[in-house]
């Protein structure tokens, strides 16, 4: 079996001098991830105060595009990058081609709020199929056909923008939200991958005796039911189709969730974080259902999934494999516990004050705004000497 995500263990070599940002994906990706996602909100806020005029893509249009396109790409390609070199033995991008992949991707981010719509939506379908090309080159020249997918993945997140931008330049007669929805739906298909490959390792390995387990009929289930809500998306359904494809979903998802035994795993942070956020599929998936019956807010499904699924794995994922691929100790400290609280914290916010307390909706987005920004400040701080500097047991990468 090709191996997921090798880290190795921390060694005794004293480290290499230098500069180490464009020695491996994850180093500038997850850092230029942590950094955004932290300055998102405050971009938001200037531009619901007048301070930045003209943008191409605004409002609620652009924080859903810059979340799915900006953060959440920046987090999987450094993750892919990082994970296809182990799984192919080859070289993935580094040095000059690694720094020209973050700068495209930087400028797509800064296009987006110019008036230059057709270089933004330029920039924006360039990055995930370059970063699609530039994996492909390392797997198939090793034929690890068993990873393929992620190539094609990244080619579909690169259709769904290219759908979100042509769209709302007029080209297409169908909504920029489509495209958002199903880069939605293909980040939740990668993240179901990525857990059920993971979750079961990750908590035995970490807690022995947790007696986590992965049955293939299950996760089979599990992914058939997130490509079939995928469907219907594309087919554009609602109501009960949708709502049926969503409940399958989501006992599927909650099923395997619970025989990883989450509840073993609450000594060990760096484990728990996964599984805290892994939980927000099924809670997404079940309110998708309810949104498609009409009986809960289909903008706080999005929520569920975006901050609690998707930045809570993202926050986990990047504090462990950062640690693990500069040779340190796979054990979160006090600020990186504090980075899952806050982040956690502030998907429970958004999601849960407004199912409750409906009047507070607005509060609801202040608090977990900032709960989500100093989450990622915080890990952004933390970690940019960790990713700029060599590993500390003197290794390549």
């Amino acid at each position: 079996m090709a191996t997921l995500l090798r880290i190795d263990p921390p060694g005794d070599n004293p480290p290499p001098a230098g500069f180490a940002l464009w020695r491996l994906g994850f180093r500038p990706f997850y850092l230029g991830a942590g950094l955004f996602a932290a300055a998102s909100v405050l971009l938001w806020t200037a531009q619901h105060a007048g301070w930045i005029r003209h943008a191409y893509l605004d409002g609620a249009l652009w924080h859903a595009h810059e979340m799915l396109f900006g953060f959440t790409l920046a987090v999987v390609v450094g993750f892919l990058f990082t994970a296809g070199h182990n799984w192919s033995g080859r070289p993935t991008p580094t040095g000059p081609l690694l720094a020209a992949l973050a700068a495209l991707w930087l400028a797509a981010r800064i296009l987006v709020l110019t008036p230059w719509g057709w270089a933004a939506a330029a920039a924006n379908t360039a990055f995930p199929v370059a970063c699609a090309i530039a994996l492909a080159v390392p797997l198939v020249a090793a034929g690890n056909r068993r990873n393929y997918f992620f190539i094609a993945l990244l080619g579909a997140l690169g259709a769904a923008s290219a759908g979100v931008h042509l769209a709302h330049l007029g080209v297409l007669s169908l909504p920029p939200w489509l495209g958002i929805q199903l880069a939605l739906d293909l980040v939740l298909f990668i993240m179901a991958v990525m857990t059920g490959r993971v979750m079961p390792m990750f908590t035995n390995n970490g807690v022995p005796g947790a007696g986590a387990e992965r049955h293939d009929a299950l996760e089979k289930l599990a992914l058939a039911a997130v490509l079939a809500l995928l469907a219907a998306d594309l087919l554009r359904l609602d109501g009960e189709p949708l709502a049926v494809a969503a409940i399958v979903a989501a006992g599927a998802h909650a099923l395997r969730w619970a025989l990883w035994r989450p509840w073993r795993t609450l000594g060990k942070p760096i484990v728990w974080v996964l599984h805290a956020a892994t939980l927000w599929i099924p809670i997404h998936l079940a309110l998708r259902a309810g949104a498609a019956l009409g009986i809960a807010p289909a903008n706080l499904a999005a929520h569920a999934l975006a901050i609690g699924a998707i930045g809570g794995l993202t926050i986990g994922m990047m504090t462990r494999t950062a640690r693990g691929h500069t040779g340190r100790v796979l054990a979160a400290d006090a600020a990186e516990v504090t980075c899952y609280l806050l982040v956690q914290a502030a998907a429970l916010v958004r999601v849960g004050v407004p199912l409750v307390a409906p009047g507070a909706y607005l509060a609801s987005v202040q608090v977990s705004g900032l709960l989500w920004s100093a989450g990622f400040a915080l890990f952004a701080l933390r970690y940019w000497p960790i990713l700029t500097r060599p590993r500390v047991d003197g290794r390549p990468g």
